[in-house]
């Protein structure tokens, strides 16, 4: 059960490591863009292309999906990036139903655990395999591996290579289910958990009154998707990347310097944020210097 590219990896994996895939469950089709054409989920496309049966419910407590989904004498669901399911879906299996979390739990439990991380500033996170329960990533783990974040990159770079170590862990995961070979170890009840909220339009405007380093992190942590934001000329101005300068502004915070050929640069509380790669509102996103040559600031 999956939607987006990143549970593709885990489908693939699965597939090439022999384990016999009864059924995929994705996301209904639905029009999408200027010309309303009908937009297949990534997992739909991969599941067609092998030749997978695909269930594409719009209730997941519809009889008739309830149905279709029980006559596949599945023993196992895996869910990677996908809806909350419903108890009456999730306990249907003998063996239960696993989930592939993008965070080392109990932290960043939540919808968007990739961007917090590195919004956050943090040096490590990882993947996580644990049992379905009601309350959302708080069941059993099975099995977690953890990666190094870099201190340049962004959640787009992060979410490629966890990726592929999630795709990896998910393998075994089932793999040591099948053989009867794991042991479940519940997870930390604690008021000091951060977590990962689902992120909206208003928390990606940038805050030019913090930190360098805070602001940065913010940057990064929202580059590609959703993307960081600020106003330039009364427009909405989206910054993919960025990099961070150290000197001390003699300027307030949120205002910018300019050369109007090479470079567009804005104060922080300490320092300066310079914009690499960006996209002004009605326009096509681009790098600093091709910015500079079409608008005058």
């Amino acid at each position: 059960m999956g939607t987006p590219d990143f549970a593709v990896a885990s489908l693939s994996a699965l597939q090439q490591a022999g384990l016999n895939i009864v059924g995929v469950v994705t996301a209904a089709d639905k029009p999408a863009g200027r010309g309303q054409k009908i937009n297949e989920s990534a997992v739909k496309k991969y599941a067609v292309e092998n030749g997978l049966k695909v269930l594409q419910p719009l209730k997941l407590k519809g009889p008739q999906f309830l149905a279709d989904l029980k006559s596949l004498n599945a023993d196992l669901f895996v869910v990677v990036a996908f809806r909350m399911l419903p108890e009456v879906v999730w306990q249907m299996p003998e063996k239960g139903t696993i989930n592939l979390h993008g965070s080392l739990l109990p932290h960043y439990r939540g919808a968007a655990p990739i961007n917090h991380v590195i919004i956050n500033g943090e040096k490590e996170t990882g993947v996580t395999t644990f049992f379905l329960k009601q309350e959302i990533d708080t069941g059993d783990v099975i099995f977690a591996d953890s990666v190094a974040i870099s201190d340049s990159e962004t959640a787009g770079d992060l979410h490629d290579k966890l990726m592929v170590v999630g795709a990896n862990l998910l393998v075994k995961t089932v793999k040591a289910i099948e053989a009867d070979d794991y042991n479940e170890v519940p997870q930390l009840q604690s008021e000091d958990l951060k977590s990962a909220p689902k992120i909206f339009k208003e928390f990606c405007k940038v805050n030019w009154d913090n930190t360098n380093q805070s602001v940065y992190n913010h940057i990064r942590g929202l580059s590609p998707y959703p993307t960081a934001f600020t106003v330039l000329n009364d427009k909405a101005l989206k910054i993919f990347n960025a990099e961070p300068e150290n000197i001390q502004p003699e300027i307030k915070a949120g205002d910018y310097l300019t050369d109007n050929k090479t470079y567009l640069k804005f104060a922080t509380k300490d320092g300066f944020i310079k914009l690499l790669d960006l996209q002004l509102e009605g326009k096509k996103r681009m790098l600093i210097d091709e910015f500079l040559r079409g608008v005058r600031l």
